[in-house]
């Protein structure tokens, strides 16, 4: 089962990831648009956050499986206890991600395109600094 259950935090992790990479070079792509085909190109490209949920979604469910041995001691593994702090932060970014998006597909208003930019540059950062602490913690 642990096998499994590996698998699936592994493509979890390929998923969740994997959006925040699309959506950085969609953003690039983005940014070299004018403002109109820019709004609808990432309008229309925003269905690809359905994966990153579909992503999470994973992760929190094998990696709370995974997690078993560890809970016990969470309190004397500081990396494995930042890095599920970090997923907490991650979660929450993903959470202001899709209110954005909805409402910059519902208003079409800059502010929403402009804060889903940078919350998604946080998104990644949180994300890959999470890779880094469970490598560093399960190594």
């Amino acid at each position: 089962m642990r096998d499994t259950m590996l698998i699936l935090h592994m493509i979890g992790l390929a998923m969740g990831l994997g959006t925040s990479f699309a959506f950085m070079f969609l953003g690039m792509a983005a940014s070299k648009m004018d403002k109109d085909d820019a709004k609808k190109f990432t309008t229309n490209a925003m269905v690809v956050s359905r994966m990153g949920h579909i992503g999470i979604t994973l992760l929190i469910i094998s990696g709370g499986y995974l997690m078993t041995p560890f809970w016990s001691s969470l309190m004397d593994m500081p990396m494995l206890l930042t890095k599920l702090i970090l997923v907490l932060v991650l979660i929450i970014l993903i959470a202001l991600l899709s209110i954005n998006a909805r409402k910059a597909k519902e208003t079409q208003d800059d502010k929403y395109f402009k804060t889903i930019g940078v919350l998604g540059k946080f998104s990644m950062l949180t994300s890959l600094t999470i890779v880094i602490l469970a490598v560093l913690n399960f190594h």
